[in-house]
C-alpha cells in the first residue's frame, strides 16, 4: 500500500505502529520522526513567509486566519505523480490543514482508486481512535491494539499517580510577543496532568492576552509551550521579556516554576507520543509525588 499523510499526527502514529514504509509522502508540517519524513516528498507548502519577525508574523497569521484562508496549499502535481493507495486529512474546519474537499476533488484526478480517511483528532482523548482508525486503514489492527493498549496504560499510570493531588494553578503560553492563552491541546495536556489552566478557553483557541491579566490570576506554575520554539528558546524569549515589577508577587515566579518545554517535535498534535508530554508535565506539577514513587 502506498500511503499519504497530510496530517503529522497520522504521519507519527504510522511511524509507531512499524509500517513507516508505508509511506510515499508527506505534509511540510510532519517533521517526527526525522530520519523517516527527511526523505520523503511534501506535497504541501507553506503560505506564509519564513523569514518574518515574531510581531510580523502575528498580523499575517491573524489576517489570514481571520480570513478563513489556509495556511498552506496542496502541491497537487506532487501528489498525482505519488499515485497514493491511501489519503489521511482531517475533515475540520481548520486553516491549519489541507481542505477536505480540496483533497476529495483532487483524489478524483489520481491515477487508480486512492481512499480517503479523515481523522477528527479534537483532543487527548480521541488519540488512541485515531490510532485504531489509521491502524484498520491500513489492515494492520492487531498492530493498533497493542499501541492503543500501551498508551492507556502509561495515562492510567499517571492518574493513579496524581489521583488526590491539590491541582495547582497553571497558565500555559502558546506566545509572548503579544502573549497568548494555551491553545485545546496545551489546556487538555495540563488538565490530563492533573493541573488546573486558568486563561484557556471553552472554545479551545488560543488567544492574546495582556501581561495584567495573567498577574491578576497569580498561577503557581506558568509553561512556556513556545509554537516551534525549543526549550532554549523559549528560554532565551522569556529572558528578554520585560515584565512588570509586580510580577515578582506571582506564586509562579517567588517560586521559580516557570518552565520551558519543546514545542518543536510536539507542535501540540494529538499524537501517539502526547502521553509523553503529559507525562513529562504532571512531574513538573506534582514532582513530590513522583519523586515518592521513585523511592516506594
Amino acid at each position: 500500500m502506498r500511503v499519504v499523510s497530510l496530517v503529522p499526527p497520522a504521519t507519527e502514529i504510522i511511524c509507531r505502529l512499524g509500517l513507516a514504509d508505508l509511506l510515499v509522502g508527506v505534509s511540510h508540517l510532519c517533521d517526527f520522526p526525522a530520519e523517516v519524513v527527511a526523505s520523503l516528498p511534501r506535497v504541501t507548502r507553506s503560505a506564509i513567509p519564513t523569514d518574518l519577525l515574531a510581531t510580523e508574523l502575528d498580523w499575517v497569521l491573524s489576517t489570514r486566519l481571520r480570513r478563513g484562508d489556509s495556511l498552506f496549499t496542496l502541491d497537487e502535481a506532487a501528489l498525482i505523480s505519488l499515485a497514493p493507495d491511501l489519503i489521511i486529512t482531517q475533515d475540520l474546519c481548520d486553516p491549519g490543514v489541507a481542505s477536505f474537499d480540496d483533497v476529495c476533488v483532487l483524489a478524483k484526478r489520481l491515477p487508480g482508486n486512492s481512499q480517503i480517511v479523515s481523522l477528527t483528532m479534537p483532543d487527548c482523548d480521541d488519540t488512541d481512535y485515531d490510532v485504531m482508525t489509521i491502524a484498520e486503514a491500513i489492515g494492520y489492527p492487531e498492530r493498533g491494539r497493542r499501541l492503543r493498549d500501551q498508551i492507556r496504560t502509561r495515562l492510567a499510570r499517571v492518574q493513579m499517580t496524581i489521583a488526590g493531588r491539590p491541582r495547582p494553578k497553571v497558565v500555559t503560553l502558546e506566545w509572548l510577543d503579544p502573549p497568548y492563552t494555551a491553545g485545546r491541546l496545551a489546556a487538555e495536556i495540563v488538565r490530563m496532568a492533573g493541573g488546573n489552566e486558568l486563561l484557556s478557553r471553552a472554545d479551545g483557541h488560543s488567544v492574546p492576552v495582556s501581561w495584567q491579566q495573567i498577574h491578576a490570576v497569580q498561577p503557581d506554575v506558568i509553561v512556556l509551550l513556545l509554537a516551534g520554539h525549543s526549550a532554549q528558546a523559549a528560554e532565551r524569549c522569556w529572558k528578554t521579556c520585560q515584565l512588570p515589577r509586580e510580577w515578582r508577587a506571582i506564586p509562579a515566579i517567588r517560586e521559580q516554576r516557570v518552565y520551558t518545554l519543546d514545542a518543536r517535535p510536539l507542535s501540540l498534535r494529538p499524537s501517539a507520543r502526547m502521553v509523553d508530554r503529559i507525562e513529562q508535565m504532571a512531574y513538573l506539577l506534582h514532582p513530590t509525588c513522583f519523586k515518592e514513587q521513585c523511592h516506594a
